[in-house]
């Protein structure tokens, strides 16, 4: 491989790396959500798949897109046309440039210098991790694999040929049907590759088969999601409730939000539903009092301090104001030691959790009814 065609794959590769870990802190919370809600729990080794196909697609990606034109209003490409319609005619390509004379074997290795051969391996290639990923992670069949890496393929070719879908003004790649036909190929190579592999490799169909979930810890990680997803949906319900000029806003929110549906939905708000995890008391039932408890501490007592101090901001003394934010900081100092505490000893209960006799459970999945 020569010198600048061994640049132009090292260019994108080098970009999918460095931007690699602002992908994957984006896509953390949608991937630990989706193994929630499927699973019950995040398993290390799903994960590892999950960021390893971002990466490749990454990868992919750049590898196809990558390097764009200087300008968006980029010159037209200097072709007759910017589709090429005929199959196979890499083959064509590859005997035109090709300095391998067949009848000596010892020059077929002129090939692996030769941009149109090249070429060709790499469109194979680029989807094979495609197709091993869907066999082996998705248990995809060939009529799947098949269909997802021609889809994948022509989503590159209409990208490129479209200059970005009309981002730049000309197609600053063609639309190679050869490419497509490739891409297909390494797909359903990559397919029978992993049924190859599949032995020397974990069962993901067996990975739950030993996992507890009544006994699995909920994680602080899985408490910040669900408590996100609470305070988005919350706050701007505060926030219209002010305007119209509800008194008292936060805290009407709040207990409806945190202690009225918790108690009828079986220990679940919204947040708590999205990761799949459920309040539950000393008992078999969630009852008023310990909902009361828990919640209001965390967010009637707690949160309440932070909301109200908007009210003193507005009406209070300089001098009060100055004493309030300073109370508030203290508090939330000992809240967080308090948080930390708990981090690192797990057998610590948080506050609210031990004055309330309530703690998270994973909600396990309702077993289908099979008929008789």
């Amino acid at each position: 491989m020569n010198e600048s065609m061994l640049e132009a794959y090292l260019f994108p590769i080098s970009y999918a790396f460095l931007t690699f870990p602002i992908a994957a802190l984006l896509c953390a919370v949608p991937f630990l959500i989706v193994q929630y809600r499927k699973y019950g729990y995040f398993n290390k080794f799903r994960g590892f798949l999950l960021y390893l196909f971002l990466l490749y697609m990454m990868n992919a990606v750049y590898l196809v897109l990558l390097p764009l034109p200087a300008s968006r209003h980029n010159a037209p490409m200097d072709v007759a046309s910017v589709m090429q319609w005929m199959p196979l005619n890499f083959i064509q390509d590859i005997l035109k440039e090709t300095k391998v004379v067949w009848g000596v074997p010892s020059t077929y290795t002129h090939l692996l210098k030769e941009r149109a051969f090249l070429q060709v391996v790499f469109n194979v290639l680029l989807v094979v991790p495609f197709g091993m990923f869907l066999r082996y992670y998705a248990r995809a069949s060939w009529v799947a694999c098949l269909a997802a890496s021609f889809g994948l393929s022509l989503f590159f070719e209409v990208t490129q040929v479209t200059g970005i879908y009309g981002f730049y003004d000309h197609p600053y790649r063609l639309f190679d049907v050869d490419d497509l036909l490739m891409n297909t190929l390494g797909g359903m190579m990559g397919l029978v590759l992993a049924d190859w592999m599949k032995n020397h490799l974990p069962r993901l169909d067996r990975l739950d088969e030993k996992v507890d979930l009544s006994q699995k810890r909920v994680s602080y990680t899985r408490r910040a999601i669900a408590f996100g997803i609470d305070a988005a949906v919350i706050l701007p319900i505060i926030g219209v409730l002010t305007v119209i000029n509800v008194r008292g806003a936060y805290f009407f929110a709040v207990i409806l939000y945190y202690i009225v549906l918790p108690y009828m939905m079986q220990g679940q708000t919204l947040g708590k539903w999205v990761v799949r995890v459920q309040i539950r008391g000393a008992g078999e039932h969630l009852k008023l009092k310990e909902v009361i408890v828990r919640n209001g501490l965390l967010y009637v007592v707690w949160g309440g301090f932070h909301a109200l101090f908007i009210t003193v901001n507005v009406t209070g003394s300089n001098v009060l104001l100055a004493m309030y934010a300073l109370g508030i900081l203290l508090l939330d100092a000992v809240v967080f030691l308090h948080v930390l505490l708990c981090l690192i000893h797990r057998d610590r209960k948080l506050l609210h959790e031990a004055k309330s006799g309530t703690r998270l459970a994973i909600v396990e999945n309702k077993p289908v009814d099979k008929a008789d």
